[in-house]
């Protein structure tokens, strides 16, 4: 991202920052908190990464504009990961070691997130992302890491409750070469295996290619009646259009960030009909889901439904402000962190605004931020377990058919 167009993102922010600057100083409540929006502006994850870049600086603007979290206003400082391990380690160094971030929020793929957490983990900075690789759990030994997206474990139950439920006897796996992608059919694979079911055949395929017919070929020779993926948008466009030219009859159950109108429109409403679609859904039904959905259709022109990472990065700012009001004026790193699950896990009375549960802590109240991507229940490892929705494409259209809840609990 350049210098211009970060600026003109971020332009309302901080002129509103700058506006109250004078007024923390007087205050004495020291320097502002520094955000790091570190996402994927381009590359395959780009359908998402624009959407919740603005979801950060609109919780930033809301807590700001309620006074600030803790005695500090919070900055934004923002970074385009191009969804690339190597240009994530790039922009993390440049949040890290020039713009002086206390946080990094919003890492999209497991790739980014593994990367990039070493460097947050050596910083003392806590770090929040919607990455899905099993791995983020096991390395956070500082609980330093906070997970607002399902594991890739968690994705595979639901895969394999999905294929369960629709009477699949004979499921594949094709997993592009990463974190994320042999995380999620690996977790298929152990859920599958738990219920008594064997996988035919499981195939990795790399990065980048111009096709993937070999590969698939390997798969279908096993006559699989459903492929299950881990994938991104660009690799299922080329292994979609190679396999609705093979002739071959199956079905697919394909993560919802490759899955999506992109691949329709990319591929023909022909090629897609009937492809399952699986993603996390955001909490439709809640207060907090229904306050911000109004102002991100406000300022996109669209609803949050369209992009389920923008409430979860939206919960991020949220979230940490309401620890740092909990922490207290002149905290550390260390005392706002370790307030995330306090604000947000039960028991506590539910707040669905950063103003309301400041107002409430300033009470002496406990709260329980119930967020607009999930109930934000933090696990031992700093996941939740937001549900999942089932789409069918019909005639071009992504059509929710089903949602699946998967235990908190659950471990393959």
């Amino acid at each position: 991202m350049t210098t211009t167009r970060r600026h003109l993102l971020l332009a309302p922010a901080a002129a509103a920052l700058a506006a109250a600057a004078p007024q923390v100083l007087a205050q004495g409540a020291g320097a502002s908190f520094r955000i790091g929006a570190l996402n994927p502006v381009t590359g395959a994850g780009s359908p998402y990464g624009p959407g919740m870049q603005k979801a950060i600086v609109m919780a930033v603007e809301e807590i700001n504009a309620a006074g600030g979290a803790g005695g500090r206003k919070l900055e934004v400082f923002a970074e385009d990961t191009q969804t690339k391990p190597e240009a994530a380690v790039l922009a993390a160094k440049k949040l890290i070691d020039v713009n002086k971030v206390q946080a990094v929020l919003g890492t999209w793929s497991s790739g980014v997130t593994l990367a990039v957490m070493p460097l947050t983990d050596e910083a003392n900075l806590i770090q929040m992302n919607v990455s899905g690789a099993p791995a983020i759990s096991t390395l956070d030994k500082k609980d330093l890491v906070w997970r607002f997206q399902a594991t890739n474990d968690r994705f595979g139950a639901a895969f394999a409750e999905i294929a369960t439920k629709r009477g699949y006897k004979r499921p594949a796996t094709m997993a592009f070469n990463n974190a994320s992608g042999i995380g999620n059919t690996e977790g298929f694979r152990k859920a599958w295996e738990k219920r008594g079911g064997k996988v035919v055949a499981n195939v990795v395929y790399e990065p980048n290619r111009p096709s993937y017919r070999s590969e698939l070929q390997k798969v279908l020779a096993e006559k699989p009646d459903v492929i299950v993926t881990g994938s991104y948008l660009p690799d299922t466009t080329i292994l979609l259009r190679e396999w609705f030219q093979s002739g071959e009859k199956t079905a697919w159950i394909i993560p919802g960030w490759a899955a999506n109108p992109d691949l329709v429109k990319a591929l023909g409403a022909e090629v897609c009909e009937g492809i399952i679609s699986v993603d996390t859904v955001s909490s439709e039904n809640s207060a907090a889901f229904k306050h911000f959905d109004a102002m991100y259709t406000r300022a996109m022109g669209r609803s949050a439904l369209t992009n389920v990472y923008a409430p979860m990065a939206y919960d991020m700012g949220i979230s940490l402000a309401l620890a740092m009001e909990a922490a207290g004026p002149g905290a550390s790193i260390t005392q706002i962190n370790a307030k995330i699950r306090e604000v947000s896990n039960p028991a506590g009375v539910a707040v669905a605004t950063f103003a309301e549960g400041k107002a409430k802590l300033a009470a002496g109240q406990k709260i329980n931020y119930e967020g607009a991507s999930s109930k934000l229940d933090f696990d031992q490892f700093g996941d939740v377990s937001p549900d999942f929705g089932v789409y069918i494409v019909e005639k071009g259209q992504l059509v929710r058919r089903d949602v699946v809840s998967i235990p908190a609990d659950y471990r393959p």
